[in-house]
């Protein structure tokens, strides 16, 4: 199964507060590629963005109340396209399984995702961010069909 992703893409952003500078020079250098897209951030990132870029962005809870699984949701649902995650390997994370379950169900919808200054770089300046892709969808009907069998009646 495809799905048509349009030339304007649905662009999700998160950046760990040692990445969020990082993250906004990035994202100014690149602000005339970013205002042809849809942003969507969380928490304070998306506030700083928004602040910086002068752009709309859509912004979710803080990721760790939650705001890195409402990205993750919206991976699921169809809804994100890409997804620019500057983490911060070096640094513990009090939410770090939200981090690991974003990542994760960002490869299980096989959403092209960058986690650093150069992977972003080398998204962005793709001939592929300005027209339209048939982006493959893993077909998972066997696993969302399969029996559950229970020892005991649910109630």
């Amino acid at each position: 199964m495809t799905l048509n992703l349009k030339a304007r893409k649905r662009i999700g952003l998160v950046a760990h507060d040692n990445k969020k500078q990082d993250l906004i020079e990035w994202a100014r250098f690149n602000r005339g590629m970013l205002a042809a897209h849809d942003l969507v951030a969380t928490g304070t990132t998306g506030v700083m963005l928004a602040r910086e870029l002068d752009l709309p962005v859509k912004r979710l809870q803080s990721g760790p109340l939650g705001g890195d699984l409402q990205i993750g949701g919206m991976i699921a649902d169809g809804i994100i396209d890409m997804l620019i995650f500057f983490w911060d390997p070096l640094e513990p994370q009090p939410h770090d399984t939200d981090v690991k379950s974003l990542l994760r169900i960002a490869v299980v919808w096989n959403i092209p995702v960058a986690c650093d200054r150069a992977s972003a770089d080398f998204m962005i300046s793709s001939p592929l961010m300005s027209g339209a892709y048939e982006r493959s969808v893993p077909d998972y009907s066997s696993h969302n069909d399969r029996e559950i069998l229970f020892d005991e009646p649910l109630v």
